[in-house]
């Protein structure tokens, strides 16, 4: 709490009027970044038809969120207080809200039921988000375009496996 108030330029008494409790503080950050995530990826989603650039900019959001210098992403993915009850419920929010807007978009354009097209979205969003988050801590050794384009390249593979119902050029499953 006291590296907290001094960062943001206020007394620890301050900052307690404010949250009650380092948890309270804790999940309002985490809410913060949730909802930063969240917009990151529905931004990605709409920034196109396109669906391999939708997938490169979606894989790019990952990879914008957690190359920040004050590496907030680890309020989201690296949580010490992951066993207390909210902040384990905001957690899997992010991932299933991730994980559902890329559903839609593979449920849409492929036919897949919502389940089954949820499921992809949880393996797209998740290795997204594992890779970006371990090419931080191995110290950004791959340039950072090029290290979102080969996640991008490893997903979009396995994307045009799916048998695709929307007839556009540039649809799922197409070359």
């Amino acid at each position: 709490m006291d590296d907290i108030a001094e960062r943001a330029g206020v007394s620890k008494p301050v900052l307690y009027q404010h949250f009650t409790s380092k948890i309270e503080l804790y999940l309002a950050l985490l809410d913060q970044q949730v909802e930063t995530l969240v917009t990151l990826i529905h931004s990605a989603l709409r920034s196109t038809d396109d669906n391999e650039q939708r997938l490169a900019a979606t894989v790019e959001a990952y990879f914008e969120f957690v190359d920040t210098p004050e590496g907030a992403y680890r309020l989201v993915f690296e949580s010490d207080f992951v066993a207390e009850p909210d902040v384990k419920n905001r957690v899997e929010s992010v991932t299933d809200l991730c994980a559902s807007a890329i559903g839609e978009v593979v449920s849409e354009d492929t036919g897949l039921d919502k389940d089954e097209a949820f499921l992809i979205g949880v393996c797209l969003a998740g290795s997204a988000q594992a890779c970006a988050a371990r090419w931080v801590a191995l110290g950004r050794a791959v340039p950072r375009d090029r290290a979102a384009a080969l996640v991008t390249s490893l997903g979009w593979r396995g994307l045009t496996s799916l048998p695709l119902t929307r007839d556009e050029v540039h649809a799922l499953g197409s070359d």
